[in-house]
C-alpha cells in the first residue's frame, strides 16, 4: 500500500519552503520516524519523518524545488523495512533523484569550497572520516561533493585533486543565507547605526565560576558559563535604560517592559537568534539551560520559527571564534546589540600596580535615531560595572 508523504503545515508567516536535501533515494528502505527530507524556510530547517516502515517508491520534487504546506512530495510502499535501514539512518544518503532511474555520474568536477556547502549526509561523512571536502572531486549536480564521494575518497578509491587545480563552483544561496543577507542590508539602509566600546576585567567572574562552578553543575546539571553573566547584566541594564530596549515603528517608539534577549547561535547554515523570553526573571541556571537547549536544537535543525521571533535586544559572542573586536550589526526592529569578544590576558593598572588581567572588549551597536550616545555609553558602563562586580547582579544593581 502506497502511503503519501506531505509537506507539514507551515507556520503562519511562512508561505513556502525549499527542498534542501533528500536523505533517501527511490528504492531505499525507510524506517518509521526516520528523517526523509530537510525543508528550508527563511529562518529554520524542518525535518519530515517517514510515517511508516517501507520502501521509498516515488519522489515528487527534486532538491531545490519550492513546495507549500500540505503538498504531496513522496510515496512510500508500506512494509517492514530491513533492520539494516534503521541502523544506517544517521548516515543516510544525502542526494536523491526525482525518478527511480539513477542519474548518470558526471566526470569529476570542481570540489565544494567549504563544508557548509555540502549536503547533510556528505557533511556528516566528512566529519566522521576526517576528510577535507576541498580535496575531493565532486560528482553530484554542478560538481557538488556527495556522501559517496567522501566515502570513496576516505577508502582510497579516488585520488585527491591535483595541487595545480584552480576549481570554482557556483552555488545558489540557501533561503536562510538569502534572508540573512536581506536583513543585514535592511539594517544598514534603515538605521543610523553607531558603535560604542569598552573593556571589562573578568577576573571576578572567572573567580566566581572557579569557586562555585562545581556546586552549580551538581545542583543544576549544567555548567556555569560566561553567557549567563552577560545575559543577566544586560537584562538588568535594560531595566535602567529602557530606550536601549525599545524599537522604532514608523514615527513611534515602542518601549518594551520586558527583556526578550536574542542569543546569536552559529549553525552550518548561518546565524540564528533564538530568544530568551523575560530574561530579567530568569535565574543563571534557567539561562544556561535555555542556551544549551537552543544550541542543540540549532545544530540538529530543531528550532521552531516562534523560537526566533520577538526579541527586543541581542547578544552575540564573536569571541567563540577568536574575534578580538568587532562592530556587530543591529537586528531590526531591535535598536541595539551587544558584542562579546575573546578574553585575553593584558597588562592593566590597578591600585597603582601593573597586573595581568583577563580582559574582554565589549561593543554596543545601536540605532542613533532613538538612542543617544550618552544612554548607549552609560548602558555599556553599567554592564561593565556589573561584570567587574558580579555580586551586584544578584541584587539587581
Amino acid at each position: 500500500m502506497a502511503i503519501e508523504v506531505k509537506v507539514p503545515v507551515l507556520p503562519e508567516s511562512v508561505a513556502d519552503a525549499t527542498i534542501a536535501s533528500w536523505h533517501k533515494k527511490v528504492g531505499d528502505p525507510v524506517a518509521r520516524d526516520e528523517n526523509l527530507i530537510d525543508l528550508e524556510t527563511d529562518k529554520v530547517v524542518l525535518e519530515v519523518p517517514s510515517p511508516v516502515d517501507g520502501v521509498l517508491k516515488e519522489i515528487k520534487f527534486a532538491e531545490g524545488a519550492t513546495v507549500t504546506g500540505g503538498q504531496l512530495i513522496a510515496l512510500i510502499e508500506e512494509g517492514a523495512a530491513p533492520a539494516a535501514a534503521k541502523a544506517e539512518a544517521p548516515v543516510a544518503a544525502a542526494a536523491a533523484t526525482p525518478t527511480p532511474a539513477a542519474a548518470p555520474k558526471a566526470a569529476p568536477a570542481a570540489p565544494s569550497a567549504a563544508a557548509d556547502a555540502l549536503p547533510p549526509g556528505a557533511r556528516f561523512s566528512a566529519v566522521t572520516s576526517n576528510v577535507n571536502p576541498a580535496e575531493v572531486a565532486g560528482t553530484g549536480r554542478r560538481g557538488m561533493v556527495t556522501k559517496e564521494d567522501i566515502v570513496n575518497y576516505a577508502a582510497g578509491k579516488t585520488a585527491p585533486l591535483p595541487a595545480s587545480a584552480r576549481p570554482e563552483q557556483r552555488v545558489a544561496m540557501t533561503r536562510m543565507r538569502a534572508r540573512i543577507a536581506e536583513r543585514l542590508m535592511q539594517s544598514k539602509n534603515s538605521t543610523a547605526m553607531l558603535t560604542s566600546s569598552n573593556e571589562v576585567n573578568l577576573a571576578k567572574v572567572m573567580q566566581m565560576r572557579k569557586e562555585l562552578g562545581d556546586q552549580f553543575q551538581k545542583d543544576n546539571g549544567i555548567k556555569l558559563g560566561f553567557m549567563s553573566f552577560f545575559v543577566k547584566a544586560a537584562a538588568n541594564a535594560l531595566q535602567k535604560y529602557p530606550v536601549v530596549n525599545a524599537s522604532v515603528d514608523g514615527n513611534d517608539i515602542i518601549y518594551h517592559g520586558y527583556a526578550d534577549i536574542s542569543i546569536a547561535v552559529s549553525t552550518e547554515r548561518g546565524l540564528v537568534t533564538p530568544v530568551l523570553r523575560n530574561a530579567e526573571r530568569m535565574s543563571f541556571a534557567d539561562i544556561e539551560q535555555a542556551i544549551a537547549t537552543y544550541a542543540t536544537q540549532a545544530r540538529d535543525g530543531g528550532l521552531k520559527l516562534e523560537d526566533l521571533q520577538g526579541g527586543t535586544f541581542t547578544i552575540t559572542n564573536g569571541g567563540t571564534f577568536g574575534s578580538l573586536f568587532s562592530t556587530p550589526i543591529v537586528n531590526p526592529p531591535q535598536s541595539a546589540i551587544l558584542g562579546m569578544h575573546t578574553i585575553k590576558e593584558r597588562a592593566i593598572v590597578e591600585n597603582g600596580q601593573v597586573i595581568a588581567a583577563p580582559m574582554m572588549y565589549i561593543a554596543l551597536s545601536y540605532d542613533h535615531r532613538i538612542i543617544d550616545g550618552k544612554d548607549a555609553v552609560l548602558f555599556l558602563v553599567d554592564i561593565k560595572n556589573q561584570l567587574e562586580n558580579p555580586h551586584r547582579m544578584l541584587l539587581g544593581m
